[in-house]
């Protein structure tokens, strides 16, 4: 699953018919930077890591290009936030750092403690 098509702005997926099945978008900031704003995959692919791969051909094509990012997308906020060998590509790996920390919680899955280990509840 490396057939990644590229469009200004744009990584994705297609299916057989040519209908568009997962993309990270990233449109320009500025003529040096992008802003990472969305990573959708179809339900259909879910759970066979399709978002971390095109999050990670984004990241490439970025080293390539010599280009930054800053990230809105919150998929893409914990990705980086994991995998830190690819900070150099941020805009602010320090700002990036912040929003992980403050997405952080049960609701992304990053909390880590099962219901039954806390104290409040």
């Amino acid at each position: 699953m490396n057939d990644f098509q590229y469009t200004d702005g744009e990584i994705y997926l297609q299916d057989e018919e040519g209908k568009k099945i997962a993309y990270i978008q990233f449109p320009e900031y500025d003529p040096q930077t992008v802003n990472v704003t969305h990573t959708v995959v179809d339900p259909s692919l879910r759970g066979q890591g399709v978002a971390g791969k095109l999050t990670k051909e984004l990241a490439g094509y970025l080293r390539k290009e010599g280009k930054k990012a800053v990230l809105s997308c919150s998929y893409a906020i914990r990705w980086f936030d994991k995998h830190t060998e690819y900070e150099d590509v941020l805009s602010d790996p320090e700002t990036e750092k912040k929003k992980a920390a403050a997405l952080a919680g049960e609701a992304c899955g990053l909390l880590g403690r099962k219901r039954e280990d806390r104290s409040d509840g």
